[in-house]
């Protein structure tokens, strides 16, 4: 949504403006330190203020690729690399140069960071209310050289607390309303073949993206357009899937990796022919609206993770319950207003990436960090605004389609890998869908299922199932194929928590954008009761790393799934190009048995009948917390869903055992060996070859 100011605010935009460039000059500051700070990041603003008037020139984009990406890097280049070790955005700097206001200056240096997409998608009010802020601050220091921590506190709270309804409808609006914005033009009128066109989303581009769009640039309209294809093709079945109704629905969340403008274009147009507008949103850029370090919208490459996690929870600078409350209620006004757009959303369309190199953050003492109460705030703040989102779009009223496609940071195979990941996602439905159901003939009428790492995995998992009241009507499992969860390849269940308990132990995982070393989950009554990871000398690090990007600060969580992947050639590829780390959950939830904590699959959806294509109503839609709902909503739902898989080679073997004593494999030795599964281990014998 484009932010058009009213005369004052124009008036106030230019005063601001000015004084900005006046200290970007001088400082009226006598301790060095934070005169050094306001000038340094007043020439920050300075700089983006000057580049983007540049860009805003009718031939800018005429410029040689060589000048466009050297301004590109001047946008981004006080966090690039060495820079920002010594950036104010960098939280330890700060606390070196800057005592005890280092959070809340660095905070602010770290708002800055996001000046350019502000500018790019018009957010001119956005752009104001940071500018005050830091002129507020500035006055502060101006007034007095050591100014009560208080004061400085404030200026932060209230920036947060008193725009919050702006800051909260503008990010609604964004994702609801089907606007024709810059991406929308960017992606639909550009020439798609010259990668002029990726600068002027003023995203941090990388080789990435230049590569990515030069590759995409070199295929065949009709490949594309399969590509594509397949991508939206699953949204439209999800509906018939799941029986949810397709009426009266208008708008489509396609979210992407810049430098996928191709496939996005021409999904726009195939969309279009079932009535369906494209809503395409920039991730959140302002820490007042994000969650964590989740970037969900199109994005680039980020030009520094450790950044990013740097200030992954910075609103501990002003979250309490005053600011839970405005949020809260600014989301149920936002929805009231844009009710009409809720009820015409079809869903997200999300074009998943991978490749990039391993991160592995350095944990500061520095940062900004919640205290024990805010993180019980913050839980109850999420669990309410979803909440409301669910009144609004109802878990039982929309779909979605996912899928995924490589980088070219995977390294020199990109482009066989991309042909091979175009395979996975186009494998045939019906042959798995076949397969399958002899895992969950087997599995169905169990007492539970064995779960058993091999050799160093630790993992000794029991998974209580329930009793089946008709098994001719009745399954547990869902015979899950290509439609919105693409690619094809498994069978998953909401598993009996009491009587489910063991350890889950995976060697190595990419989990929500982080990497985990040894990651070990110990389990009683289906809820975590201990865990720990390898990732820092001290245990306790570890613990905080797992509480905070798995657990997202609850004290605990239950399983929401179990579920047996089927997909070997996706294990296959994943072995023949080395890349099982960076693959996406998406598709390395197929390569093996995976445990989800958190919420069910069928989260606020659990009275809407599913059935597989046997005709048998899946019934193991929910568990002991999602009962709740109707009577204990906050204890219900914890708005989160991270799966953990075992790959093939560190499973010993899962069996179903029956009341009778009777035991079935279903893999042993990392085979599949149940009657009619045969099959899948053909691409797991390639890997040994």
């Amino acid at each position: 949504m484009i932010q058009k100011l009213s005369d004052s605010e124009k008036e106030r935009f230019e005063l601001a403006k000015c004084r900005i460039f006046e200290i970007s000059e001088k400082a009226d500051i006598e301790d060095q330190s934070y005169s050094d700070f306001f000038m340094k990041t007043a020439r920050v603003l300075k700089r983006v203020f000057e580049l983007t008037d540049k860009m805003s020139e009718p031939d800018y984009y005429d410029n040689s690729p060589e000048d466009l990406k050297r301004d590109n890097y001047e946008l981004f280049k006080d966090i690039i690399g060495d820079a920002y070790d010594v950036s104010y955005a960098n939280p330890s700097y700060a606390e070196e140069k800057l005592g005890i206001y280092s959070c809340e200056l660095s905070f602010i240096a770290a708002e800055l960071v996001y000046l350019p997409q502000l500018f790019a998608d018009g957010k001119n009010l956005n752009i104001l209310i940071l500018m005050e802020l830091y002129l507020e601050m500035y006055s502060i220091f101006t007034a007095d050289e050591r100014p009560k921590i208080k004061a400085v506190r404030d200026a932060i709270f209230y920036y947060a607390f008193d725009y919050a309804e702006i800051f909260t409808e503008d990010r609604l609006h964004d994702t609801l309303v089907a606007d024709e914005n810059t991406a929308y033009h960017i992606v639909m009128d550009s020439d798609l073949g010259n990668t002029s066109y990726l600068y002027r989303y003023n995203e941090y581009i990388s080789e990435n993206e230049i590569l990515l769009s030069k590759y995409l640039a070199g295929l065949k309209q009709s490949e594309i357009d399969r590509i594509a294809s397949v991508f939206t093709g699953g949204m439209r079945r999800g509906f018939d899937v799941t029986r949810v109704s397709f009426e009266g629905k208008k708008s489509v969340n396609i979210r992407y990796h810049v430098g996928q403008e191709r496939i996005v274009r021409s999904a726009i147009m195939q969309f279009a022919d079932m009535g369906l507008k494209p809503i395409l949103n920039r991730y959140s850029v302002s820490r007042a609206v994000r969650r964590g370090v989740v970037r969900q919208g199109y994005v680039s490459t980020s030009p520094n993770e450790q950044f990013e996690y740097d200030h992954r929870m910075d609103e501990a600078l002003f979250l309490d319950g005053r600011y839970s409350d405005k949020r809260i209620n600014a989301t149920g006004n936002t929805y009231e207003k844009l009710k009409d757009k809720a009820a015409e959303y079809a869903g997200p369309a999300v074009i998943e990436s991978f490749g990039e190199e391993l991160f592995d953050p350095i944990a500061k003492e520095s940062v900004a960090r919640l205290s024990d109460e805010q993180q019980s705030v913050s839980v109850k703040m999420n669990r309410k605004i979803s909440e409301i989102s669910n009144v609004y779009i109802p878990g039982d009223a929309y779909s979605f389609t996912i899928i995924a496609f490589p980088l070219p940071e995977i390294g020199s195979d990109f482009e066989e890998i991309f042909d091979f990941t175009m395979k996975l996602n186009t494998l045939d439905n019906d042959k798995y869908t076949a397969i399958q159901q002899y895992m969950i003939d087997a599995v169905d009428t169990c007492d539970y299922v064995e779960v058993i790492g091999a050799e160093e995995n630790k993992t000794d998992m029991h998974v209580a199932m329930r009793k089946l009241e008709n098994p001719e009507k009745e399954t547990q499992f869902e015979n899950c194929v290509a439609d919105v969860n693409i690619p094809v390849g498994e069978i998953f269940t909401s598993p009996v928590l009491k009587g489910t308990y063991g350890t889950l132990n995976v060697s190595s995982a990419y989990l929500n954008g982080y990497h985990f070393k040894n990651i070990t989950l110990r389990f009683e009554d289906g809820v975590i009761t201990d865990y720990s990871c390898d990732n820092y000398d001290d245990p306790e690090d570890g613990k905080k790393y797992i509480k905070e990007n798995i657990l997202f600060n609850h004290e605990t969580l239950p399983i929401g799934e179990f579920a047996i992947g089927t997909n070997t050639d996706a294990y296959y590829m994943a072995h023949r190009f080395n890349i099982l780390e960076k693959l996406p959950i998406l598709i390395v939830e197929k390569t093996g048995p995976h445990f989800a904590v958190g919420d069910t699959c069928y989260s606020h959806a659990e009275d809407k009948k599913v059935y597989n294509p046997d005709g048998k109503e899946i019934i193991s839609r929910e568990n002991d917390f999602s009962l709740l709902r109707n009577t204990d909503m906050e204890k219900a739902y914890f708005n989160c869903h991270t799966d953990i898989t075992i790959p093939y080679n560190e499973l010993g073997r899962i069996t179903a055992v029956y009341n009778d004593g009777r035991r079935v494999d279903i893999i042993r030795d990392g085979r599949f060996v149940l009657p009619g599964t045969e099959e899948l281990n053909a691409s797991l014998e390639k890997c040994g070859e």
